[in-house]
């Protein structure tokens, strides 16, 4: 549910662009700023405060792996499955980081500290293969180096 102060900044958000339809993405992504993920309920609110159908929020929502419709956990892993990132090795990262975790595509871990997806591009293409754990970038990875990172990470 989107409360008062976050309409306002939404309000905002719809004032400095050149028309509604320009606020949509940016609006999503401050709800996910804000509260961590979007909700079903967000999605309405927006929807209402933007004057347009629910689905056309809903669609765009889901649309843009940016965009999160559910919890995250605290280290959203996100790696390249483009042909570049999988012709490194003959097991692909992505494969060898699901194995190690011992999760899928989608899935969190049983202790909410990781979380895998698989995306098209990174845009790493020279630098294959490459993750990404939330914001951070990751090039030229090895098995290793993602033990390294990932141990680093749990670790604390």
């Amino acid at each position: 549910m989107i409360d008062e102060m976050m309409r306002q900044t939404i309000e905002g958000i719809i004032k400095k662009l050149p028309c509604r339809d320009s606020a949509v993405v940016p609006s999503l992504s401050y709800i996910q700023k804000v509260k961590g993920h979007i909700s079903e309920s967000d999605m309405e609110d927006l929807a209402v405060i933007l004057q347009f159908p629910e689905a056309r929020i809903f669609s765009a929502a889901s649309f843009y792996s940016m965009l999160k419709l559910k919890p995250k956990s605290r280290h959203h892993i996100q790696v390249c499955t483009n042909v570049s990132c999988s012709l490194i090795e003959t097991v692909t990262l992505f494969d060898y980081i699901s194995e190690k975790l011992g999760i899928g595509d989608g899935e969190t871990t049983p202790d909410g500290l990781f979380s895998l997806e698989a995306v098209e591009c990174l845009g790493s293409c020279g630098y294959a293969p490459a993750m990404m754990i939330n914001t951070e970038h990751y090039e030229n990875l090895s098995f290793e180096k993602v033990d390294e990172i990932m141990d680093a990470i749990i670790k604390g």
